[in-house]
């Protein structure tokens, strides 16, 4: 990621008039700006950092959550990171949400809700039961046998176009 100055300052303003974000109380020539969300939405250290590694890494299993936040914060188990996400769940307004098990993962991941995931859309959609998915199969056969025959046509169209010059 590169950002220059202004955008860096304009970055910084607008996180300040939100009031997530202030000036620190520091001594020296360059400002320094701290987070406020501990105090905007109550969070302790271990919610923060967890919320902190979601926000930084993405969508993360609680293992790799443990091991990642650990410099913000120490938590002692998995156990302890499930009890924290079970807070940022519940949290009003929502702070993370629990994905989908992939197929052939072991473990659910989580993803944080302060900003849109797009590109996890799929990912995110409730799981499918064995109906619903033969539904969906059989729906996008049926799209793709029009569409090939859709560009068959407009391969013969092509060709007679062609042989007039």
């Amino acid at each position: 990621m590169e950002l220059d100055e202004p955008a860096v300052r304009d970055a910084l303003s607008s996180l300040e008039a939100k009031g997530i974000a202030a000036p620190a109380r520091a001594e020296g020539r360059v400002a320094r700006f701290e987070h406020r969300l501990g105090e905007i939405w109550n969070l302790g250290r271990r919610e923060s950092a967890l919320l902190c590694t979601l926000l930084l890494r993405g969508p993360q299993t609680p293992g790799e959550l443990r091991g990642r936040s650990e410099r913000m914060h120490r938590l002692e188990d998995l156990d302890e990171v499930q009890l924290v996400l079970q807070k940022l769940i519940e949290h009003d307004p929502p702070l993370a949400r629990v994905l989908p098990r992939q197929p052939g993962t072991k473990e659910a991941r989580y993803i944080d809700c302060l900003a849109e995931h797009d590109d996890l859309s799929i990912e995110a959609a409730p799981a499918d039961t064995i109906e619903a998915r033969e539904d969906r199969i059989a729906s996008l056969e049926s799209e793709v046998a029009r569409l090939r025959a859709e560009l068959d046509e407009v391969r013969r169209d092509f060709a007679e176009f062609k042989q007039q010059f």
